[in-house]
């Protein structure tokens, strides 16, 4: 993986390690160590300008997300413009999805935002799908077409925000523990496999970037919850030379427990390497729920820590594998992919790499190719359901 966009899809954001860092790239705040745990991290108002939407629209847009209520009222002022945006995704969405949207508090008192879409009651079940978003998203906008194809197909498929992003409560862009993170998607899918309408079926989990992060460590933590994994473009390897000196690491990982919230990171827009299809990088910015700020310290560090972690077990994974990842991608190293699929140790693996994709193949793309990466996901797992 590039460290340097070591990012999810749905919106142009990543942060940069550099074995160089300097004074000049990373400002240190200064404290006073007796009042740290004074120090107040300012969050800037959003730069936005939609076209097509209204000056009042663009100024609910611009306001700040730091917290859950205000991201959950932007969605709301942006719901009737989300239904009319036009994607291959939303034009071409099945009818009669059923979708169902709720929130539920976790075992660590945090309120999440979950949502299901079913197929239509007149199509057997065949499986379950669980999701899990990119850095920085949120399991709603782009993923919603995806999901009504899926679901047309004849699975139930599942999603949350994780706590931070989207409408689940947390600091926005935040990740204190990326293992924490992983728990709770752990126990809110769990509570979802319980489901009469889920408990005999196959379960599978899809996780696209930092998501494919999330996925594989649900898979290393509970390797018999899951009848195969699925990621797409997945954040599970450092490259080769990309790391910082030990020396920068150490610094960063300290300074992380003084200011975890701080913005150090610095910002990159990825957009370009992101979406191929322009029309669909241009939708991309109304996806509004977006963090697209600089990554906040302890998050950089937990992402960081989270690869070597995951980079250092991918022998142990062991569930039927899917990994699809456009060749052309610049967020997370194609060559990551082939290397987790030589080295996992499941017995039913694929790997496939999209001649000319970019990182969102799952929604950044020309619409023959997005029907082409949803139609293989589909195969996929109409052929493991069938032999389950």
């Amino acid at each position: 993986m590039d460290l340097s966009s070591m990012t999810s899809s749905f919106r142009s954001h990543s942060f940069s390690f550099s074995s160089t860092l300097t004074k000049h790239q990373i400002q240190i705040p200064k404290f006073n160590k007796q009042h740290s745990s004074h120090v107040k991290v300012i969050a800037a108002k959003k730069k936005t300008n939609l076209e097509d939407v209204s000056i009042e629209l663009n100024d609910i847009a611009s306001q700040n997300l730091d917290f859950a209520p205000s991201r959950r009222r932007v969605r709301s002022a942006f719901t009737h413009v989300h239904q009319q945006l036009d994607h291959y995704l939303f034009k071409t969405a099945p009818a009669g999805i059923i979708t169902q949207e709720w929130y539920e508090r976790n075992s660590r008192g945090l309120e999440i935002f979950c949502k299901s879409w079913m197929p239509d009651p007149g199509v057997p079940m065949k499986g379950a799908l669980f999701f899990c978003h990119g850095y920085g998203s949120t399991c709603t906008f782009f993923f919603e077409g995806t999901a009504k194809r899926i679901a047309g197909s004849g699975y139930g498929v599942y999603a949350m925000d994780f706590p931070g992003f989207g409408l689940s409560e947390g600091l926005h862009g935040h990740i204190p523990s990326f293992n924490d993170l992983v728990d709770d998607v752990i126990e809110h899918f769990a509570k979802i496999r319980e489901r009469p309408e889920v408990r005999e079926l196959p379960r599978f989990i899809l996780g696209q970037s930092m998501g494919g992060a999330v996925a594989l460590k649900a898979h290393l933590k509970k390797s018999n919850d899951w009848d195969g994994v699925i990621l797409v473009a997945p954040m599970c390897k450092i490259a080769e030379g990309m790391l910082p000196s030990t020396a920068v690491l150490s610094a960063l990982s300290l300074l992380s427990n003084v200011v975890p919230k701080a913005k150090l990171f610095p910002f990159k827009d990825i957009s370009e390497l992101t979406y191929r299809e322009p029309s669909n990088r241009k939708l991309a910015g109304y996806n509004v729920l977006s963090y697209d700020d600089n990554t906040r310290l302890k998050t950089g560090i937990e992402l960081l820590k989270a690869t070597q972690d995951i980079e250092s077990q991918l022998h142990k994974v062991s569930a039927p594998l899917l990994i699809l990842q456009g060749a052309e991608d610049k967020v997370t190293d194609p060559l990551v992919s082939q290397f987790l699929y030589e080295k996992a140790s499941s017995k039913d693996k694929t790997v496939k790499i999209y001649e000319g994709g970019y990182h969102g193949i799952l929604e950044g793309e020309p619409d023959n190719r997005i029907l082409e990466v949803h139609n293989d996901i589909i195969s996929w797992l109409d052929f493991r359901s069938s032999v389950r």
